[in-house]
């Protein structure tokens, strides 16, 4: 029993010292004691050195305050400053703070610094136990690098961290960005927006629905809509990254490049893109397409690279390069365009050292039911008409026409150039060491013979794509001969390679043969953290504040017009009690504690003027 009772008043002893702890001290070198304007409360002032509160690691200076004593809450007036540790530093005009709860409220010009940041707003709740700062009436947010400014906002001290909600607005000298909700860790600099977000510059604008930006590497991520305008470029993509220092950027997975001047569209599933060096590398099932006369023309490669100022673009296409237009199509190693001069090169290139297997090919072309291949071939067209002019093949010219019924028709040469009209091919002339194999018929489609002819030079005339006539030039040297006296292996010239079954008929032929692409999956931002309500549900006995408070019960609550929420919830509003209306009723309290400070420092002066007058006596 004797234990038990020495139990009972340590505890008890150590009690009232836990529940003291936590009562406020304060200094002043004024107290003016009111009950019937400040019932239960002191007011405090200074003279010469502010009046100072400290409670658990928060120092609060003011000029005035109203104190009460038993409630352990105060309010202060004039030069408010709040210090918690070295780390939080907030002055306003007009501030309260409740002991019990360790609930703060600050209004009047009101400025919180950290040591990377500072907070400007009118009006700032400050729950001491969450270490969260609230604001739903408009503020600005400094940083090493930006301003950052919004209707409502929250900071998580712990994480260094403020979330914006509502018209946000990150200015920075060579950008600026508008978001509709955005987080922000003040430590390195780090942003992640949310909802319809715009990065603007002088040179480029970044949009997307999701993502992440360095706002002091200058560097982003963007996921969700994202796309990318660049002077004359447009990227988009699933996934995008961006370095304004580099003035780099780079896309995965459903690539999308516009050209806006050239009509023209670049797509594949991986790109990177050089503002400076106006230049698009783009790879994985990668297709350039440019309108030209209603009717498009597209090349796809293994790898396109497309460089040069829009008034000169240039495009080049390396390994299985593929080619569509609705009118001819082609294949090749490698490709050269030149928009400007509208040429384009089919080129033949050898990439065998990098396999076991000879990978060199000629290039094709098809023009209706003809083809022709050699070691080069340009096509020409005119630039400003954009329809196509002439073709040319170099080395190896061989050119070979399915006959209506059976065999084919073949010409080859040293040099082959073709003549269009209307994007119709109308001559063929082949020149040096050609020769000819060409089933000649009648008016009524049979078969006279095979015409089997070594000359100089050729000229072929086409009718309705057709071979209307051929036109042997010099050095004639052939005979037509019945088709049963013709040798079955004489049927074909050497090098013929008829390759028909690789013709492209649509633009989905371009990708023939070819598995899907393995897209890399994407490294998504997740979607903000929904955090508890800032005000907690109180009882009506406990306020967060006190009942002597400026604010009322319905001021400390959250609601969806004025709290941080989902971006879909979220309104563009201001505090449920106006502002200004605070400042005013701030202000005639503030009035009524000067007059009585002035009336206590008259009674001050008379007594001490009484006083000197009976030491005079």
């Amino acid at each position: 029993m004797k234990y038990l009772v020495i139990f009972i008043i340590i505890f008890t002893a150590s009690l009232g010292f836990a529940q003291e702890g936590r009562l406020i001290d304060y200094e002043s070198e004024r107290q003016i004691i009111n009950e019937q304007r400040y019932p239960g409360a002191v007011v405090l002032s200074g003279i010469n050195e502010q009046v100072y509160f400290n409670h658990e690691g928060i120092e609060v200076w003011c000029n005035n305050a109203v104190f009460y004593r038993d409630a352990n809450f105060f309010k202060a007036y004039g030069n408010v400053r709040m210090q918690q540790g070295d780390t939080v530093t907030m002055t306003s005009n007009y501030a309260e703070y409740n002991g019990t709860t360790q609930f703060a409220f600050a209004s009047g010009r009101v400025k919180m610094t950290r040591p990377q940041t500072t907070l400007e707003t009118d009006s700032l709740f400050f729950d001491r136990v969450k270490q969260q700062a609230y604001y739903r009436s408009g503020g600005t947010v400094r940083d090493t690098a930006s301003v950052l400014t919004s209707i409502v906002g929250r900071y998580f001290m712990e994480d260094d961290k403020y979330s914006f909600v509502s018209n946000v607005v990150v200015t920075n000298p060579e950008y600026v960005i508008n978001s509709q909700q955005l987080d922000f860790y003040s430590e390195n600099g780090h942003a992640y927006m949310y909802g319809p977000t715009t990065i603007t510059s002088e040179t480029s604008t970044v949009y997307c629905e999701r993502g992440f930006y360095d706002t002091r590497g200058d560097t982003g991520y963007f996921v969700k809509n994202s796309r990318i305008d660049y002077e004359n470029r447009i990227l988009e993509g699933d996934s995008l990254y961006f370095d304004r220092s580099r003035s780099f950027a780079s896309g995965t997975n459903n690539i999308r490049v516009t050209d806006t001047l050239n009509n023209s569209l670049v797509t594949g599933h991986y790109a990177e893109v050089f503002r400076d060096r106006d230049s698009v590398f783009i790879t994985k099932r990668a297709v350039a397409a440019t309108l030209q006369e209603q009717d498009s023309v597209f090349i796809h490669s293994d790898t396109l690279m497309i460089t040069g100022k829009p008034e000169n673009r240039i495009i080049r296409g390396f390994y299985d390069v593929r080619m569509y237009k609705s009118d001819m199509s082609g294949k090749s190693d490698s490709i050269f365009v030149d928009q400007q001069s509208g040429l384009t090169k089919l080129i033949n290139i050898t990439r065998g050292a990098l396999t076991s297997v000879d990978v060199r090919r000629n290039p094709v072309i098809w023009s209706d039911n003809n083809q022709m291949t050699g070691d080069t071939i340009h096509l020409i067209s005119n630039p400003k008409t954009e329809k196509l002019d002439s073709l040319k093949v170099f080395d190896n010219a061989f050119m070979i026409q399915k006959d209506t019924i059976e065999g084919y028709n073949q010409i080859k040469g040293k040099e082959l150039t073709g003549l269009f009209v209307d994007n119709e091919l109308y001559q063929v002339d082949v020149i040096k060491n050609t020769e000819t194999i060409y089933y000649t018929r009648n008016s009524e489609n049979e078969l006279i013979g095979i015409n089997k002819t070594l000359s100089s030079a050729i000229r072929i005339m086409f009718e309705n794509k057709e071979i209307d006539y051929i036109d042997y030039i010099t050095q004639v040297d052939g005979t037509l001969t019945p088709e049963p006296d013709f040798p079955e292996n004489a049927r074909i010239l050497r090098g013929f390679n008829w390759r028909g079954d690789e013709q492209l008929h649509s633009k989905e032929d371009l990708f023939a043969g070819k598995p899907p692409p393995q897209l890399v999956p994407i490294r998504g931002i997740p979607l903000p953290e929904i955090p508890d309500d800032f005000f907690d549900e109180e009882d009506e006995d406990s306020p967060l504040l006190n009942e002597n408070s400026r604010l009322k019960p319905q001021d400390l609550r959250d609601k969806k017009i004025d709290t941080i929420a989902p971006v879909e919830q979220v309104q563009d509003t201001l505090a449920l009690r106006p502002v200004q209306n605070m400042l005013e009723d701030e202000k005639e309290e503030l009035k009524e504690l000067l007059e009585l400070e002035e009336k206590e420092e008259t009674r001050e002066q008379q007594e001490k003027e009484d006083k000197e007058g009976e030491g005079s006596n």
